[in-house]
């Protein structure tokens, strides 16, 4: 474990991924694309379990801290006691589950994305029953193949975001980008 944290700093020392996303004047996180936001998730997700935990968890936490410093030189080198209180704060934070990890919805809490593409994650209407849910799924199985592919994830994507957000129409590229991240998830 060691020599995975000493092999994690050294990589994160050398570059760090979410300085790209910051805006140049202001240091402010810019807004993130389906696509943005998924290359995150899959960088610090380095072991591809769904979860954001131990040693990248605190690779995130100290790229968050020192990618404000548009200069890799003067960035802020968080180490210690100040990682340990900086995991504390922040898990409590967005760890909505407690579970110790953060999982793809939670990061999607802290990072600031596009709007449409954060209803995804969100679980504000949770089915009531395992019947409504098949009733759904046949709704979009269009083929009764019993998997949903691209283009009736496609369908089932547009309705869900037409229903989420009334006021505003989802264009057709943003539609096939959400899909296509979705598929990649």
């Amino acid at each position: 474990s060691l020599l995975q944290e000493m092999s994690i700093s050294s990589k994160l020392s050398s570059s760090n991924f979410l300085r790209q996303f910051r805006n140049a004047e202001s240091r402010e996180l810019n807004k993130l694309s389906a696509v943005q936001f998924m290359e995150v998730w899959d960088h610090y997700d380095n072991d591809g379990n769904g979860y954001i935990e131990g040693d990248e968890l605190n690779g995130f936490l100290r790229e968050f801290v020192s990618s404000v410093n548009a200069d890799p030189n003067e960035a802020q080198e968080v180490s210690g006691v100040d990682l340990e209180e900086l995991r504390e704060c922040f898990m409590e934070a967005y760890d909505d589950n407690n579970d110790g990890k953060i999982d793809i919805r939670e990061l999607a809490q802290l990072l600031p994305m596009e709007e449409n593409f954060l209803l995804l994650f969100r679980f504000d209407n949770p089915l009531d029953s395992s019947v409504e849910f098949m009733k759904l799924w046949y709704q979009y199985d269009t083929d009764g193949s019993g998997y949903i592919e691209a283009d009736e994830l496609k369908n089932f994507l547009r309705d869900l975001l037409k229903e989420a957000s009334k006021s505003q129409e989802v264009t057709e590229d943003k539609l096939i980008e959400y899909t296509d991240t979705m598929l990649q998830v």
